[in-house]
């Protein structure tokens, strides 16, 4: 990797392998399994195979939401997916998800079972399933579906570009973190000028945008994404915040958060769930 400003693109483009900074072991320019392994089944209707990341907290607190609303169909087992070790380029987990991204999930109620791949669209299928946490008036859900997708095309930019810059490349460079910061400080102005009279992405009622949304965005205002919150001056965004705060305080988003979460405090991981009870032990 050069760190020269006179850097030039050669004329075709070679993997090279060392290069990739925190993610380099499982960065790579091909799709498809690297090796045979069967995913695990358990007794639920939905089995999830995931990861505690932003995304892959967007459907645990989904599924916990669903079942605090007295949906017992919504019943599910999370298998952790450590994709730091590969795991998502397994044959089993490559079946459920060409894209070899978390989360995945398989709806066994259905004949054939039903695979769902990419967070928005497990969301969107969840809530068109129940019927619940998305509006059902035209207006109402299109705003809400306006917000999903704007999550599911701005996070790139967090993510991929401002956290990946900010905190995992292997070296630091001006450029991409200042144009990245830039973006992400401009979302959160989208975010904060649109809350200052909601008290929820859609309106009055909380959803699937929320849902989407808090664990990325909220995460950052609340200190828990790329140890970025002094850096980005989130405390100037008063309607986020009061909209990340109260949401954190949900305790089906408490639950939801753990859920196939493999680091930090011990009180805040559960690297499977089957049962509800399983929150009550540790891993």
């Amino acid at each position: 990797m050069s760190e020269n400003n006179d850097y030039q693109p050669p004329k075709v483009w070679e993997w090279k392998k060392e290069s990739g900074g925190n993610w380099a072991s499982i960065n790579r320019p091909i799709a498809g399994a690297t090796h045979e392994k069967a995913l695990p089944l358990g007794k639920h209707p939905f089995q999830l195979y995931s990861l505690a990341t932003p995304n892959g907290q967007k459907v645990t607190i989904m599924l916990e939401e669903l079942l605090a609303l007295g949906e017992t169909k919504a019943e599910y087992d999370a298998y952790l997916i450590n994709i730091k070790e590969g795991d998502q380029f397994s044959s089993g987990f490559v079946e459920i998800n060409p894209n070899s991204k978390i989360p995945a999930l398989m709806d066994q109620s259905t004949t054939p079972p039903t695979r769902v791949f990419e967070s928005g669209s497990i969301l969107l299928y969840l809530a068109e399933k129940f019927g619940q946490l998305m509006p059902a008036d035209h207006p109402s859900r299109t705003e809400c579906l306006n917000w999903l997708f704007w999550q599911m095309g701005s996070a790139p930019y967090l993510g991929g570009g401002f956290g990946h810059f900010y905190s995992y490349a292997p070296i630091k460079i001006e450029y991409c973190i200042d144009r990245f910061a830039m973006e992400t400080k401009r979302q959160l102005d989208v975010l904060n000028q649109h809350l200052a009279n909601r008290s929820y992405m859609a309106g009055d009622d909380y959803s699937i945008a929320d849902i989407a949304i808090w664990p990325w965005y909220g995460g950052v205002v609340l200190g828990k994404l790329y140890d970025s919150a002094e850096f980005l001056d989130v405390k100037s965004y008063t309607h986020v915040l009061r909209w990340a705060e109260n949401i954190s305080q949900r305790p089906a988003v408490q639950r939801g958060s753990r859920v196939n979460r493999a680091w930090g405090e011990e009180a805040e991981q559960l690297h499977e769930r089957h049962d509800a009870s399983d929150f009550d032990s540790k891993n």
